[in-house]
């Protein structure tokens, strides 16, 4: 399918927008795809308007997939519902909506204007922006939670410094490399002194490294301290830019975020292993939590499980 090839460009051009969303756009005319297009580096052109000016006046009469709802106001750019009226598209279809309250609106505006809409609404669309959307829509970062586990759920394995294998940990430095933020509580600050940098893989840039709690910080510690509440230190961090928050804590503090309602992302790293001794990733929760998009993969040795708290 065509939206199909729109999520395809928008992957391969995941963070290229920063801190915009990445789009992805095909223009589709007498079924054969004519133009493609993905939302160019901040400030340049969006996805819609890329494709469109790749294919000019084979527009007319066309549809356009887009991963996203065309945005609807007056940004850096011009309205992308005004571009694709001027340029005759007849259809657009949409993988999910905008959440920004500023843009949304756009199918509803096409259609007002003669163009015919779908929302193709799909998991994929929404999760390939879920960052900015949740620091657009709930003014907070999108917070994944990251554990080391052992299969009888323990947070260590007596006798050895690592739980996990050596692909689970590069993966976890892939992970902070691509995150805003990347935090623990004190209490994994006292014991292990983490540094929090991604390293040994690509970087554009390092994440800002954070600690929970209360303090002091260790004299030689390099971490920024958060002591307020949970809510209102993610409201600070969305203010300050921050749309992505990787929690690598222990479990004081992964129960503290899930008990607030603020972890969107569970992502464990289950080793071959049975401990039989030491912490478990998580307390006692004052109420169970269902989980949703449940998937696993190999990585190494290791099981990764990936499951959602909320839709994103």
């Amino acid at each position: 399918m065509s939206l199909d090839r729109a999520l395809e460009l928008a992957e391969g051009a995941t963070g290229v927008a920063y801190p915009n969303p990445t789009v992805g756009a095909v223009v589709v005319a007498d079924g054969v795809i004519v133009g493609e297009g993905v939302t160019e580096p901040h400030g340049g052109r969006h996805a819609e308007i890329v494709a469109l000016d790749a294919v000019g006046e084979r527009a007319r009469g066309a549809t356009l997939y887009v991963t996203m709802e065309p945005c609807a106001h007056h940004g850096r750019t011009p309205p992308c519902v005004d571009a694709i009226v001027s340029a005759g598209i007849a259809r657009v279809v949409a993988g999910c909506l905008d959440p920004n309250s500023e843009a949304a609106g756009g199918l509803e505006r096409l259609r007002r204007a003669g163009v015919a809409v779908e929302l193709d609404d799909r998991f994929e669309a929404r999760r390939q922006n879920e960052a900015w959307s949740t620091w657009k829509a709930l003014g907070r970062p999108f917070v994944t939670y990251k554990a080391a586990l052992t299969i009888d759920g323990r947070v260590t394995v007596p006798g050895t410094r690592w739980v996990t294998g050596e692909a689970s940990r590069r993966l976890v430095h892939e992970l902070r490399a691509a995150s805003d933020a990347v935090g623990v509580g004190m209490g994994t600050v006292r014991a292990d002194a983490p540094r929090l940098d991604a390293r040994d893989v690509p970087v554009t840039r390092q994440p800002r490294r954070l600690a929970f709690g209360r303090g002091p910080l260790p004299a030689a510690s390099e971490l920024e301290l958060r002591s307020g509440s949970l809510v209102d230190e993610l409201a600070a961090l969305a203010r300050e830019g921050v749309q992505s928050l990787l929690l690598e804590g222990g479990p004081t503090l992964a129960t503290a975020f899930l008990e607030a309602g603020l972890v969107d992302r569970l992502l464990l790293f289950v080793a071959p292993t049975l401990s039989g001794h030491g912490p478990r990733f998580l307390g006692d929760l004052s109420v169970p939590a269902s989980l949703l998009h449940v998937s696993t993969r190999p990585i190494g040795d290791d099981l990764l499980v990936e499951a959602y708290l909320r839709e994103p």
